[in-house]
């Protein structure tokens, strides 16, 4: 469908306002899709422009209305544990018992040859669905630290013209009150990652936190925190975070992933809260598949509440807020396959994202996008490399209501193979 010249024209095509990073389009549909013709040229986002114009310089496809979004960008995940389900299930779903499951494979099984294979699997997931940029949660206790940093680093580089791979650290915070913390927020510094970890309710909490502040700003390094992924409503770090953060003066950028327990507190809780997370700059990303899957499940009980952190609230205060994968097919999550758009479906779904559906296709796009300091990817603009993903789908209830498996990936302006890999390739790994 794509031609494989250096310059033609995408026609008619519907894309959201909120990621179209031009003036004026004139009209839009009720659900605020602009239709416009898109230039490309040489791999580039040449012109934009009002849809049907009479171009006629160059070869032109009628999209007839189908949807083109940027390539996606997904904030959150474990590429370190994805894959090992078959070789290490979690009957039970349980957090503790994901938790428990994870470390015995660790222990037993992630050699760099492990890490690497089913880390690149996952890439190959990611590249296939159309995602442009990722950043990956590790484990970083001891030696495994450096074994697990080391293999990422060598896909990072690998992939840097496929996917931009960010990594952070995953530890609890007490880990940095030790001499080995202190060796492992040394390593991060080298290889460029960022500084993260689990905040649990502590009595010490405010002096961990401390530490980890004072880690950072020694090393000029962002954070990343694991944050309140509980339905406790004495449970709140996030609380804590942001008090951290405006006390230590922190300038660099600070994300708070899952953040659950917010939509079981009181609501001056929450808005006391949020106003803090406002104050110290944070943003927040939720994790709904995962979410869905661990919080509120008790054996033969059906769970009452969804999981996820109060999404509406965070962006009616101003907060950024994005959607990611979190982990894929290990013992926190049975499921998923790295797609932004079955994240952005979901999420659409658990947490109500439509009627209206406003702007919230900015949170699997632009906004990952600004979190992650990538001002150029998750948006359509000119002058901008053509990395984009054009949906058969015309309006919202088309795109999310079929898996979008014909979805034609740009990267470049030139088309890919979207051929997902088959995952025999990992049956000598999980002794299948």
């Amino acid at each position: 469908m794509i031609p494989e010249n250096e310059h033609y024209w995408l026609k008619n095509a519907h894309i959201p306002r909120s990621l179209v990073e031009k003036t004026s389009f004139g009209s839009a549909t009720q659900e605020d899709l602009c239709l416009v013709d898109l230039e490309i040229k040489q791999g580039i986002v040449n012109k934009i422009i009002q849809g049907n114009s009479n171009q006629r310089d160059s070869i032109s496809i009628d999209l007839q209305k189908k949807i083109i979004f940027p390539c996606f960008i997904d904030l959150h995940t474990h590429l370190d544990k994805s894959h090992i389900w078959q070789r290490s299930p979690n009957p039970t779903g349980t957090f503790d018992d994901a938790l428990l499951t994870a470390r015995k494979d660790a222990e037993a099984s992630w050699t760099a040859e492990d890490l690497y294979r089913r880390m690149e699997f996952s890439l190959k997931c990611s590249y296939a669905h159309g995602t442009r940029a990722l950043r990956t949660h590790i484990d970083s206790y001891g030696e495994q630290a450096f074994i697990s940093l080391d293999v990422f680093k060598t896909l990072q580089e690998k992939w840097k013209d496929l996917i931009i791979l960010q990594a952070v650290c995953l530890v609890t915070l007490d880990y940095f009150q030790t001499p080995d913390g202190i060796k492992l927020a040394d390593k991060i510094a080298e290889i460029g990652g960022i500084l993260g970890g689990v905040a649990f309710p502590h009595p010490d909490l405010e002096k961990q936190l401390d530490t980890v502040f004072q880690l950072a700003k020694e090393r000029n390094l962002k954070l990343d925190f694991h944050t309140d992924e509980t339905n406790d409503p004495e449970s709140r770090c996030l609380e804590q975070i942001a008090k951290a953060a405006i006390r230590n003066q922190f300038s660099e950028q600070i994300i708070c992933g899952h953040c659950c327990s917010l939509s079981v507190q009181k609501p001056e809780i929450v808005n006391q809260t949020l106003d803090l997370v406002k104050q110290a700059g944070i943003g927040i990303v939720s994790l709904p598949m995962c979410n869905l899957y661990l919080q509120d499940r008790i054996p033969n009980k059906t769970p009452y509440w969804r999981g996820v952190t109060k999404a509406h609230e965070i962006k009616q205060k101003g907060i950024p807020i994005a959607f990611a994968s979190d982990n894929c097919r290990d013992p926190f999550y049975g499921f998923g396959d790295h797609d932004g758009l079955e994240v952005f479906t979901q999420a659409v779904r658990i947490a109500h994202l439509d009627t209206p559906y406003q702007d919230w296709c900015s949170s699997v796009t632009k906004t990952p996008a600004d979190l992650m300091e990538l001002p150029n990817f998750g948006r359509i603009r000119e002058g901008l490399t053509a990395d984009l993903i054009i949906f058969k789908a015309r309006y919202y209830s088309e795109l999310l209501s079929r898996p979008q498996s014909d979805r034609i990936v740009l990267r470049q302006g030139k088309s890919i193979d979207t051929s997902l890999p088959d995952y025999s390739e990992l049956d000598d790994l999980l002794k299948l």
